[in-house]
């Protein structure tokens, strides 16, 4: 480092490599980036509980590969009347291979209208999304796509 107190401090490149540069290869290459299965389960039980998933009913719109993956678009819309007597309670997006794997909640009641939503969310590799949409009836609908992540043009 060059200078004195009060003075602007420049860093060698070098150094930092030298210091501690190299702890962000290991970081990318530690199996614990993964989200094991059991973090899955754990926490799509968090979510709905014991619940019996069943597949239909939502429309899951991603792209099958992501060309940066720090900016995922995801689109859900889930079919339901969203009257008193049948709407869509919520709305969850699970990523399996994300460290913290509970991407977003969003809550609806009947007065929302439709049960719809598009976010973006950040996705390291290639990995499964899930979608669970919890039913005023008790029931949980689910979808899955599976999404590739281009990093530097080279997909992973």
């Amino acid at each position: 480092m060059r200078g004195g107190p009060g003075m602007l401090r420049s860093v060698d490149r070098r150094a930092v490599l030298r210091g501690g540069g190299g702890l962000v290869v290991l970081a990318m290459v530690s199996p614990a980036a993964a989200s094991p299965p059991d973090d899955v389960a754990a926490a799509i039980r968090d979510l709905v509980g014991d619940a019996v998933l069943h597949d239909g009913c939502i429309r899951l719109q991603v792209p099958a590969t992501a060309e940066n993956g720090a900016v995922v678009p995801v689109t859900v819309a889930v079919e339901s009347p969203m009257t008193a007597d049948a709407y869509v309670r919520a709305i969850h997006i699970v990523a399996t291979g994300n460290p913290t794997p509970g991407v977003a909640s969003y809550r609806f009641t009947p007065a929302s209208g439709r049960a719809e939503v598009s976010a973006r969310m950040r996705l390291a590799q290639k990995q499964t999304v899930i979608v669970l949409a919890e039913l005023s009836d008790g029931t949980v609908r689910r979808a899955t796509a599976e999404i590739s992540v281009s990093v530097g043009g080279c997909l992973t």
